[in-house]
């Protein structure tokens, strides 16, 4: 490929920016957004206009017995192995239209611009939808990208449950979405992974740069946290005799963000998960249960931040005659991203002439766990305000087109031009 055609080189920003709203019709939520929840009736219509939009873009497309859906456009080499990319296409329950999404059609629209030039790639191009990234019917995030890496086995993933009590394994039946393909049996055969998001954070907008290079993926530690108190009456129970699981736990929030602020900037920590009982506006709370959310792309500092959490809840709550447990109870170390494939993205932005900076990804992608058996980079663009797992999630047609046009250059430049 000469320098000139390598700047030309470009997608159709009309047509991927077409193809996603028309994607956001299929499971709409109630506020501009999507409702898409991974293995509902939506998610069935979502993976079905995918595989025809493939299709008729002279796909193949494959299916593993967790769901995972793998377009392949041939490459003129036989024995190249497939470059992947791709993202989800599941939503949160007030989810918005671009985050997953822009991965798995970006891709899309990768094929039908090769297609549209008449560019052949020695190696094949492979454009993938990750069942249930998003975790949010069925825990834990990244569920079957976690199957097919070798984290999961495909039993423990299938017995997870929703909040109504019903099977992964069920639903994926159910809605007719469960392949042929063993699980994972691509794993030694990929070439490399790339994976387009949306940033959800605000760097990148603040900043005035159309593209962030991921370098590394934050590690993530959950603990749950339980304090036990005693009930009593609000109006009664005297000051000094109360045993107020509420108080402890405030006391432990506001240690947790002393211990992130410790690490800055680049750790963080918080509660996102917080329950108290009995709930009831005349009661003192008798126990309380929270989880604490600590990331960094550093593993040592995470498990400082984890020691000085243990250390802090047991001596906050001896001082107030209470009991405390902790169990961690999820997490992930930090991912360092493929050095080639980063430079491929690196050098795509710089070769395209867009704004770009390295950047750390802060949330979980299917991209964490695939970088575990191929070598991996992710690509992201800005969103507006950072704003993101929620239905006023919004970027710009010029944001989809920069992140779309620097994921088709690196995957271009991994899988070789040979016409």
């Amino acid at each position: 490929m000469t320098a000139s055609a390598g700047q030309n080189l470009k997608v159709n920003p009309d047509r991927l920016w077409d193809s996603l709203m028309e994607m956001a019709k299929i499971g709409p939520g109630v506020a501009g957004g999507n409702n898409r929840q991974t293995l509902t009736d939506a998610d069935g219509e979502g993976r079905a206009l995918f595989q025809k939009w493939c299709e008729d873009a002279g796909c193949t497309m494959g299916v593993d017995k967790i769901g995972n859906m793998f377009a392949t456009r041939p490459g003129t080499d036989p024995e190249a192995l497939p470059v992947y990319v791709g993202s989800h296409l599941d939503t949160q329950p007030t989810g918005g239209k671009y985050d997953g999404v822009l991965g798995v059609l970006g891709g899309l629209e990768l094929i039908r611009t090769l297609n549209d030039l008449g560019i052949k790639t020695k190696h094949p191009i492979v454009v993938t939808n990750w069942t249930n990234e998003e975790g949010t019917r069925f825990a834990p995030a990244m569920l079957a990208s976690g199957v097919f890496a070798g984290l999961h086995t495909q039993e423990w993933a299938e017995n997870k449950t929703d909040a109504e009590g019903k099977r992964f394994g069920d639903e994926l039946d159910r809605i007719g979405w469960r392949g042929t393909e063993e699980v994972g049996d691509r794993r030694d055969k990929m070439h490399a992974f790339f994976e387009l998001h949306i940033e959800q954070g605000p760097i990148l907008e603040a900043e005035g740069r159309d593209i962030g290079v991921v370098t590394h993926g934050q590690g993530l530690s959950w603990t749950q946290i339980t304090v036990h108190g005693k009930d009593s009456h609000t109006g009664s129970t005297p000051m000094p005799m109360r045993k107020n699981a509420g108080l402890a736990m405030a006391r432990i929030l506001e240690k947790v963000e002393e211990i992130a602020l410790s690490h800055a900037p680049h750790a963080v920590g918080a509660a996102g998960h917080i329950d108290v009982y009995p709930n009831s506006r005349n009661v003192i709370p008798g126990k309380a249960v929270f989880t604490i959310d600590f990331r960094s792309p550093d593993l040592s500092v995470i498990q400082d931040m984890e020691a000085q959490l243990q250390a802090a809840a047991r001596k906050i709550c001896a001082d107030m005659g209470m009991e405390v447990e902790l169990e961690k109870v999820g997490g992930f170390d930090p991912v360092t991203f493929d050095e080639t494939c980063v430079r491929a993205v690196r050098t795509a932005a710089e070769r395209l002439g867009y704004s770009h900076m390295d950047i750390i990804s802060g949330a979980g992608h299917d991209a964490c766990w695939i970088n575990r058996v191929c070598p991996t980079a992710m690509i992201m663009c800005p969103c507006v305000d950072g704003l993101s797992h929620n239905e006023a999630e919004e970027i710009t047609k010029d944001w989809a087109k920069a992140g779309a046009d620097v994921l088709l250059h690196a995957v271009v430049e991994t899988a070789e031009v040979t016409s």
